[in-house]
């Protein structure tokens, strides 16, 4: 089995729904406790063994690029001031220069034109899609790390999974279910954004990926789906009968950061389990 070495991040959206916090910061730059959300999910592709990164990018989106690389004049300040715990707590932020690449997505045509976009850094090798806006948080076992166990179990495509609230079904890509093993259910359809009285279950796709290259072909027809936008879903759901395809359910804790509300549950949640504020944290929250 081909191990998934290549993860594309998607991350030229406008944030519109964090306005007006996003007109010079890109959304993916917005700090959960002490880290950027772009991290968490760099954080979680690592784990899972993933060696290059590919960030299609739009305009706007610079600080992600320079977020990644070394700053230099503030690394020399550290250095020279002996802040050896601060310079250490950036180790993370730096990726090779020969295993990072950023490409530009010129217009706003849908996600599956976003991974489309990346086809030429695949290689005709198996890759992972990862969503920065949902910090899917288990730091014992990464959902990545999850599903390329399922992969290689299983080959073929694997998606993650939660199930929502039946009313949440149009918000989402949802699965048509087969036969279940565990936390692997065999993916019999996709249905994008279904309304609640037409959904085949409550399995919702939750923003990662791992996908054969034979996707990016069916990308390439730039066929527009809902919303006049190229689906990745629409493009998936040809590969099913072809190649194998199961879902994942995630194990963990799931924060929806492109949204208001959950962005500040995903910032309390992870600034209770910080074991520096934690505890401050908690007593303020028993004071409301």
């Amino acid at each position: 089995m081909t191990q998934v070495r290549t993860a594309v991040f998607p991350v030229a959206g406008l944030g519109t729904r964090f306005l007006p916090a996003t007109k010079a910061v890109p959304k993916e730059m917005l700090p959960v406790v002490d880290k950027p959300l772009i991290q968490y999910a760099v954080d979680e592709a690592l784990a899972a063994g993933i060696e290059t990164m590919v960030f299609v990018t739009g305009r706007g989106k610079g600080a992600i690029e320079d977020y990644f690389d070394i700053a230099f004049e503030l690394e020399s300040t550290l250095h020279a001031r002996a802040k050896h715990a601060i310079l250490e707590s950036l180790e993370g932020t730096r990726l090779a220069p020969g295993n990072v690449a950023f490409v530009r997505q010129q217009e706003p045509l849908g996600l599956g034109h976003a991974v489309w976009c990346a086809r030429h850094f695949i290689e005709n090798q198996p890759f992972a899609v990862l969503l920065a806006d949902e910090l899917l948080w288990n730091p014992g076992n990464p959902c990545l790390k999850q599903m390329a166990e399922t992969q290689d179990a299983k080959g073929g495509n694997v998606i993650a999974v939660l199930e929502v609230p039946h009313a949440h079904t149009s918000r989402y890509g949802i699965v048509s279910p087969g036969v279940v093993e565990g936390d692997v259910t065999e993916v019999l359809g996709l249905v994008e954004k279904p309304k609640p009285e037409d959904a085949p279950s409550r399995l919702a796709a939750i923003g990662r990926y791992i996908l054969q290259p034979e996707v990016m072909e069916l990308l390439g027809r730039q066929e527009a789906g809902a919303g006049g936008e190229i689906q990745l879903t629409d493009a998936m759901a040809k590969l099913i009968g072809v190649q194998p395809f199961h879902a994942q359910t995630f194990v963990g804790q799931r924060h929806d950061c492109g949204d208001k509300a959950g962005f500040i549950q995903a910032n309390i949640a992870l600034a209770l389990e910080n074991a520096e504020i934690g505890p401050v944290i908690r007593e303020y929250l028993k004071g409301l």
